[in-house]
């Protein structure tokens, strides 16, 4: 007993008041940067949670939007498949890439898996010695934005602000349809890349296609349709697109709210992780400090 006592009092030369003042000094501060971090996850769970139930409400009004909006995308695809309208073909075609986003992130990889698919096709002509001016971008969203420039920032034509804050209306869609349409990009087809939304834990990154004005005229069946002349298929051919990317806006942001209602769940499971070993690691860090004093005080008193 004395021997332990005569080390814990007197440890390699340094006297016992300068060794119990760095042992409390030491126990304290790891006491307080464990609280600190424990109240900060505390804090993220909290944040992670609201946003949890914000996306909830927002995901059930966007599923309700989307039932409606499914038969603008379905009828413009069906125009197109019935009359077979096909792109036309060879090294002077001309792409017209538009990326489906928002402005808004945390949403696991909803936007990513857009960018994704863009990147592997303008690679993919890279590599096979393609002319990239050929191919043009249309970010629908900020998110899009800030990862395509880093890579084909000379692509990118225009950038559409302001989405994801709230539900997409057809208006908008409208306006995004004019910008196309009315652009110095004279394109052949436009791939519109999008998140078809599938079940609350699931989405699918596809790609629609709508064709030029004179894709269209040139198709085999177009004679099908009666009483379509030039001025009436212009007006079809801008509401088709317009119609197009507003299906294709409203099963992107049900999907976006899908994507984010499960990632905030995540997070705030993690969260909950990592404060339940947060607590155990400052219990137990405590527990050791009070520990160590007890044993200093019995210690001094065995001494005296």
């Amino acid at each position: 007993m004395l021997g332990t006592t005569a080390k814990i009092i007197a440890t390699n030369g340094v006297p016992a008041a300068s060794n119990v003042f760095y042992t409390q000094q030491r126990g304290m501060a790891n006491l307080k940067i464990i609280s600190l971090r424990l109240k900060s996850v505390k804090n993220i769970q909290k944040i992670t949670q609201s946003m949890k139930m914000v996306s909830a409400a927002k995901y059930a009004r966007a599923e309700r939007d989307l039932k409606a909006a499914r038969p603008y995308g379905e009828g413009a695809q069906s125009f197109y498949k019935n009359v077979g309208v096909e792109a036309a073909e060879g090294a002077d075609k001309k792409t017209l890439f538009v990326a489906m986003t928002s402005d808004k992130g945390l949403c696991g990889a909803a936007h990513s898996n857009i960018c994704k698919r863009i990147r592997l096709e303008l690679n993919e002509v890279e590599a096979n010695n393609g002319n990239l001016d050929n191919y043009g971008i249309i970010c629908v969203g900020d998110k899009s934005r800030a990862q395509l420039n880093r890579t084909f920032p000379k692509q990118i034509l225009a950038v559409g602000g302001d989405i994801g804050r709230l539900p997409p209306q057809f208006g908008d869609a409208s306006t995004a349809a004019s910008a196309i349409i009315n652009g110095d990009f004279q394109y052949d087809v436009i791939k519109l890349f999008y998140n078809q939304y599938k079940s609350v834990v699931s989405y699918n990154t596809n790609e629609i296609n709508s064709f030029s004005l004179a894709s269209v005229e040139g198709a085999d069946n177009i004679t099908k349709y009666d009483s379509l002349d030039s001025d009436v298929l212009q007006s079809y051919m801008e509401y088709s697109l317009a119609s197009l990317i507003y299906y294709c806006m409203k099963e992107g942001a049900c999907s976006e709210q899908s994507s984010r209602m499960t990632a905030m769940d995540n997070s705030s499971k993690n969260a909950g992780e990592m404060i339940e070993k947060l607590t155990l690691q400052f219990n137990r860090t405590r527990q050791a400090v009070i520990t160590g004093e007890l044993i200093e005080i019995i210690s001094g008193a065995a001494a005296l």
